[in-house]
């Protein structure tokens, strides 16, 4: 079974959340107190794995604002809380056709409500009960006679009914009867449903504030058991006892201390590698899990009796700490684990609804934190968390990402009207400090693709890039030296912003390499470049180098004729207007620049010709490589310079 959508009405702040399309992976964004919590409690408590969780609380949790018109409002039934629909999977179509026979199932949804008032829940399963009962009847083998006294019966609990009524029963009516009375009030209906509801997952909710205790006295721990007062955090210590095969009666009988202290200890030890296979912050980290006697002058109630204290070994630093002085984050991820572990080895097949996880980890943390989602929950259970963190939005799948927003409106007189939460797929389309985190991750995710590849070139803006990939397809197309395409090529503005750039992704360990341009008052920042020492000098290419020049931006790798023609085709300049070399030289003498030069023509130019852009003959001439591929003097010069270009930045690939 998979849940499929989920639609909350009446609960908390939602009055009608729209009903929401639920994927194998679904992502809740929004502010806080717009609703996502009460979205998540809403969805556990349709099948909780909370065992002491029955129904929702209708002084408590139906919109207060309501309340005192909740008998006008819902004069039949009880307020729905939740409608959700769910599909059938291969198995459990083949788990109800073993009981009722071929054809008898007509669907693949399966809808699972429950309002206020109680702990039931409504259920319809696509099972068709007639057909259900001819083939009950036909693998019995029930002769058209004995089938007479059936014939007027609607529904299994009538035909069940009748057959009790004969005062005398065939064998084969007797097993029918027998069969029938398996199913729960003889009805098949009812029998679909227990079938189902065997095979359909649970909800395991587990907030950011659920941590394991640091410190359990057992004694008090089985006291508060007993009185079905146990705290959150002690409740996950119990499932961590659990996990490592242990219980808390075990270790209030045991005589020796050493057999539980060596579960405890597997057990932590077992936790810590899944841990660190996806916690990148500090591996030199290990969690202790240790069983001592209380000692008189600790604060109660660790006084007395055994207590479990949970510890962390830092490995570089030869020093363990108590546990809940570790960095919230670390503990949140264990006590997770545990938990997880625990539900899953007792419930098995469950839904889990994280609310806001990771919120106190590091950014990258966060993003190790969906890998672990990825790789480790996904292939195997639904999951459902909320965030505003954008490093917790997967900009890879923003198809999953829903966003949640309390909606207020404006009435006629202008007074603000709560609409309620409402959940959204349209991601968007909705209030921009809801949707902030979805930015930020879009953001951080097209800077990655632009930026923060193993090997980076950077350039001083997008015109260079065009220039390059043109230059390369001619000379690749001539088997001459080309850019390597493993580069990823990045804007970064000039000179100025290449330090700020190699030290902000440092960290990263990427492989760069720098082609920029260079004019004779950037001495000072090319020599803060050499002394940072972030890059070997030879990473660093001037276009001055390339071009023979003091002063040379990338139009410079062009022949002065040959870049004068570039122009002329990507602003069709023509009859007086039409550039000549001369002319280009001529129209700034006070700089070697070829794209000074050509500025200043421009200028000279009628407003009917649009100014001169860097964007503008670099596009054109990525558009028609073929203008390089001409054999005439300026091109071959042209050439060469690119080609040489790629010759330096190509040792470093």
């Amino acid at each position: 079974m998979k849940l499929t959508s989920a639609h909350v009405t009446n609960y908390r702040n939602i009055i009608d959340s729209n009903v929401v399309e639920i994927g194998l992976n679904t992502c809740l964004v929004g502010k806080n107190e717009a609703g996502k919590t009460a979205f998540l409690k809403a969805l556990e408590g349709l099948r909780s794995t909370d065992a002491t969780f029955k129904e929702y609380g209708k002084i408590e949790n139906y919109p207060r604002r309501y309340l005192a018109d909740y008998a006008e409002r819902h004069r039949s039934t009880e307020a729905i809380v939740i409608a959700s629909t769910w599909a059938l999977e291969n198995e459990d179509v083949i788990a109800l056709e073993a009981e009722f026979g071929k054809g008898s199932v007509v669907g693949r949804t399966v809808t699972i409500s429950k309002s206020f008032g109680g702990p039931g829940t409504l259920w319809s399963v696509p099972v068709d009960e007639k057909k259900a009962l001819s083939n009950l009847v036909a693998r019995y083998g029930l002769s058209a006679e004995e089938q007479k006294p059936l014939a007027d019966m609607v529904g299994s609990p009538a035909t069940a009914a009748a057959l009790e009524a004969l005062a005398e029963r065939t064998p084969r009516q007797t097993e029918l009867l027998s069969a029938l009375k398996t199913f729960r009030k003889s009805d098949v209906s009812l029998r679909a449903i227990d079938l189902i509801d065997g095979r359909t997952p649970k909800f395991l909710y587990f907030s950011h504030y659920d941590r394991m205790s640091g410190e359990v006295a057992i004694n008090q721990l089985a006291t508060d058991k007993q009185s079905s007062g146990i705290k959150t955090g002690d409740q996950v210590f119990l499932d961590f006892l659990e996990y490592s095969g242990t219980t808390l009666e075990e270790l209030m009988s045991s005589k020796r201390f050493e057999d539980l202290n060596a579960r405890c200890e597997a057990a932590a030890n077992r936790i810590t590698e899944q841990i660190f296979e996806y916690w990148t912050q500090n591996d030199e980290l290990q969690i202790q899990v240790l069983l001592t006697e209380g000692k008189p002058e600790d604060p109660a109630p660790f006084n007395e009796g055994p207590i479990a204290r949970a510890r962390v070994q830092n490995n570089l630093h030869r020093v363990s700490v108590p546990f809940s002085e570790r960095s919230a984050g670390f503990i949140w991820f264990f006590s997770f684990l545990v938990k997880f572990a625990q539900i899953k080895k007792s419930e098995g097949n469950v839904i889990i609804l994280l609310d806001e996880p990771g919120l106190t980890l590091h950014g990258t943390a966060q993003k190790d934190l969906l890998r672990y989602f990825a790789e480790q929950l996904a292939p195997k259970h639904q999951l459902i968390y909320s965030t505003h963190s954008p490093f917790m939005v997967p900009a890879d799948n923003l198809a999953s990402v829903r966003t949640v927003e309390d909606v207020v409106t404006i009435d006629g007189r202008g007074r603000k009207v709560s609409q309620g939460t409402k959940v959204r797929s349209d991601v968007l389309t909705t209030d921009p400090q809801t949707n902030f985190p979805v930015f930020g991750a879009m953001g951080f995710e097209v800077t990655q693709g632009l930026i923060i590849a193993p090997n980076t070139l950077l350039v001083e803006g997008a015109s260079d890039i065009l220039y390059l990939q043109a230059a390369s397809l001619v000379l690749q197309k001539k088997k001459r030296a080309f850019l390597d395409p493993r580069w990823a090529i990045c804007p970064a503005g000039g000179i100025d912003k290449v330090l700020p750039f190699v030290r902000l992704f440092y960290g990263n360990k990427l492989n760069v390499a720098v082609l920029t341009d260079f004019e004779r008052g950037q001495k000072r920042k090319l020599e803060d470049l050499y002394k940072s020492d972030l890059l070997e000098h030879d990473r660093i290419t001037l276009a001055t180098d390339i071009a023979g020049k003091d002063e040379a931006d990338i139009e410079d790798f062009f022949e002065p004729e040959t870049f004068a023609d570039l122009l002329n085709l990507s602003y069709e300049l023509s009859g007086k207007y039409k550039l000549t070399s001369q002319k280009l030289m001529d129209a700034d003498k006070e700089t070697v620049r070829l794209v000074k030069k050509a500025e200043a023509y421009f200028r000279l130019l009628p407003s009917t010709i649009p100014e001169f852009s860097h964007y503008v003959p670099a596009l054109y001439l990525l558009k028609n490589p073929d203008f390089l591929d001409v054999d005439d003097q300026g091109r071959a010069k042209t050439l060469s310079r690119f080609e040489s270009a790629f010759q330096r930045i190509g040792k470093f690939i």
